[in-house]
């Protein structure tokens, strides 16, 4: 089997085939397959594909599915951020009770540096360090410049709705002037936090603490972090005519296209990227044996939507940071180990 087909997850009509690797010495015969690193270096690659305020999609071209996943499971639990973790509930006369109304506000991103706190600990007490106090009392009251007849819960009352906009920061000992540039509060001003009705109230104290995702997903910071292998779309034959019309249809827009060349009109790739992988081509006698569908095993892409909390591109710089770590300390272990100086 050549390299190039090794590197290919292939899809058929009723299964898929070649999905596990097989990249270790001596699987293929007189293949050599042992791990180069000047080989390696030559072949990865990360392509930023594109960035907004709050996602990024990138491709991380040649390593291991294990890397790839290792990489998405830090970005989702091992970045540190800071979430709402104790909720002092003063006075709660809503519907909703105190357990659910705490958990929503647990749920709320802060705009809040991370590296700016230390870690509290248990049995630690809370300071301008390790702890974020924010305040949020509300009440609901008849809105007297309604119009006679309104029914808009909006319009007929005052504060018929709590927003995240309506949660306050007080600032402790050297706070004020440290985030004096970027305010601590929600990154989102219109999260419904809760509604209320005249005379119902809502006041609280909540503490914000520095944790990571694997504790609790509030520490999240982001909302998704998935990755896909690269489509592969093979034309084996030429397609031509109202086939080719056919052929485009299987497949997502801009991912086949019509040319003409000598007067003929032809399929042609042009964005498989684009493809969904639905295999629908698969299902026409009339294509049997003209397309070969694959995915590139080591080629993923990744698509990452942040929270808000820490932009994107940091994100991923922060999570590499990690995975760094981690591959030191077990590098360190695996030296005591051969050195013979692991623990019994």
């Amino acid at each position: 089997m050549s390299l190039a087909d090794r590197n290919r997850v292939v899809l058929l009509e009723d299964r898929v085939e070649n999905v596990s690797g097989a990249e270790f010495p001596l699987n293929f015969g007189s293949q050599d397959a042992v791990f180069n690193l000047e080989d390696f270096e030559n072949s990865f690659d990360i392509n930023i594909v594109c960035v907004t305020e709050t996602d990024i999609e990138f491709d991380l071209i040649g390593v291991d599915a294990s890397i790839a996943n290792a990489l998405r499971r830090i970005l989702i639990a091992e970045v540190p951020t800071v979430a709402i973790e104790k909720v002092f509930m003063v006075n709660n006369t809503g519907v909703v009770q105190d357990e659910v109304l705490a958990h929503r506000l647990g749920l709320i991103p802060i705009n809040a540096d991370p590296a700016k706190f230390l870690w509290k600990q248990p049995g630690d007490i809370p300071t301008d360090q390790n702890t974020i106090v924010l305040k949020l009392d509300v009440t609901c009251e008849v809105n007297r410049d309604a119009a006679p007849g309104e029914t808009d819960p909006k319009k007929k009352y005052i504060n018929s709705a709590v927003y995240s906009n309506q949660i306050v920061w007080d600032p402790k000992g050297e706070q004020e002037r440290q985030f004096a540039d970027s305010p601590i509060r929600p990154i989102h001003d219109d999260i419904l936090i809760t509604k209320l009705r005249p005379g119902q109230v809502v006041s609280c104290e909540l503490h914000c603490e520095k944790g990571v995702g694997k504790d609790h997903a509030k520490f999240s910071p982001v909302a998704t972090a998935s990755y896909r292998l690269l489509p592969e779309i093979q034309i084996l034959e030429d397609i031509t005519g109202d086939d080719a019309e056919l052929f485009r249809s299987c497949f997502p827009p801009g991912v086949v296209d019509i040319v003409e060349e000598n007067g003929v009109r032809k399929a042609k790739v042009v964005n498989p990227r684009k493809d969904t992988v639905s295999r629908e081509v698969l299902r026409h006698k009339q294509f049997e044996g003209k397309v070969r569908l694959t995915r590139v095993r080591d080629h993923f892409i990744f698509n990452v939507e942040s929270t808000g909390i820490i932009a994107p591109e940091k994100l991923i710089e922060q999570a590499l940071d990690v995975l760094m770590e981690k591959c030191a300390i077990a590098k360190d272990a695996m030296a005591k180990i051969t050195n013979g100086d692991e623990e019994k």
